[in-house]
């Protein structure tokens, strides 16, 4: 599927954004004019499901990961994927050859059995009121509140049943295809210290952001830009 991109920039490197569940381009509308200013040529997809991108009916990850190559150019000087978008990029990375990646707390295990994974821990958000996200995200602003209730919307909450079937499965890259950032929320509810320490030993670089949530960039966006000053 050809995907919905939003350019920021004109410069010579080119730098590729891809969103998390329920987001879309706009949850990287402060991390695009960043890179942007930086010089480069900043593009941002809308995964299936999401933003101005098309609906379907399958939602696999690698569904997700055949959209971002077949949508994107190969051989970036950066490609950054979160939460969902970077488990989405890992698949992708071999074929999209960016020169560095970046893994922003990417879903790469979700608990399985009574207490682990459940698509209502996502379809329940179309409900929620502007003064719940708030209150689930008390560091962001007021913009990121206004999209967040704005993605929720064009959001099909169909992709969420497309993660079942690997719920419970390791998928932890064995290499880095690429050089290679993963940056952490802290604590992470995604990657645990454990993992962290098997993505080192991997070959992986691993920093926090301290005291950030999930959504890193938009809980501290400083904080986060800083995780990635010597990969920009």
């Amino acid at each position: 599927m050809q995907l919905h991109t939003t350019t920021w920039g004109e410069g010579d490197r080119v730098a590729l954004l891809i969103h998390g569940i329920m987001a879309d381009h706009r949850t990287w509308r402060r991390v695009g004019p960043a890179l942007a200013e930086l010089g480069y040529r900043v593009l941002a997809v809308d995964l299936r499901g999401h933003g101005a991108s098309g609906r379907a009916g399958s939602y696999t990850p690698q569904d997700y990961a055949d959209d971002v190559i077949e949508t994107l150019p190969a051989g970036a000087q950066l490609a950054v994927g979160h939460s969902l978008g970077g488990l989405t990029l890992s698949l992708a990375v071999r074929q999209l050859a960016p020169q560095r990646a970046v893994y922003a707390d990417p879903a790469w295990y979700l608990p399985d059995g009574a207490s682990g994974f459940r698509p209502q821990w996502f379809t329940r958000a179309k409900s929620f009121t502007r003064e719940r996200i708030e209150e689930m995200n008390p560091r962001w602003e007021a913009e990121d509140v206004e999209i967040e209730l704005d993605s929720v919307r064009l959001w099909d909450e169909a992709t969420s049943y497309g993660l079942m079937d690997v719920a419970g499965t390791d998928l932890l890259p064995a290499k880095p295809f690429v050089p290679s950032l993963v940056t952490l929320a802290d604590p992470s509810s995604l990657v645990s210290r454990e993992r962290a320490e098997l993505l080192r030993e991997r070959g992986f670089e691993v920093r926090s952001v301290a005291g950030a949530g999930h959504t890193i960039h938009r809980d501290d966006f400083e904080g986060f830009m800083a995780s990635l000053e010597d990969w920009i």
